[in-house]
């Protein structure tokens, strides 16, 4: 056991030696910040380290530059959804300023719906979304959609699923 955990140690310095310097270079170019490159990098290599996959890497550059892709639209679309909910209480007068605990509480929860949605497929997410947001009857979304009422009820009824179970949790 112990060999096996030395040659991983081996081969993870390897690759982070070899690779660090680059991908953190590469990052910067994309972010147009050295400190969140730094750091994204780091993340990269921690995904690296908890996947327990360094031995099996046959392109390295590829994988981990696959892995900083996703953290980086994890980044973005985390800045897009504090954004939109920070433009949001801007607008509204009355609103209070929550605390900041009470803020990352919501949006989190936004970055939860929003990964549910994303799971959820094109249409389910579409008829979740002109229903919920846009306040549309099921017989206006099919309309729109060129669908049954019942296969938008369906697709309503599975969106609302995924939402309750969310809550569940």
């Amino acid at each position: 056991m112990e060999t096996r955990t030395a040659e991983f140690d081996a081969q993870f310095e390897q690759i982070y030696s070899t690779h660090h310097g680059w991908l953190r270079a590469w990052i910067r170019r994309r972010l147009q910040c050295a400190d969140q490159a730094c750091d994204l990098a780091q993340d990269v290599f921690i995904r690296v380290l908890v996947q327990r996959r360094a031995a099996e890497l046959r392109e390295p550059k590829a994988y981990l530059s696959s892995i900083a892709r996703n953290l980086m639209v994890d980044l973005f679309r985390r800045r897009s959804i504090e954004q939109a909910y920070a433009d949001a209480l801007a607008v509204r007068a009355d609103a209070l300023e929550p605390s900041p605990e009470a803020r990352q509480l919501v949006v989190e929860t936004l970055l939860e719906i929003d990964r549910l949605l994303d799971r959820l497929g094109g249409r389910a997410r579409d008829v979740f979304l002109r229903v919920q947001l846009d306040g549309l009857s099921l017989a206006e979304v099919g309309r729109q959609m060129g669908l049954s009422t019942n296969t938008v009820r369906k697709h309503f009824i599975r969106a609302m699923a995924q939402c309750l179970a969310l809550i569940d949790d």
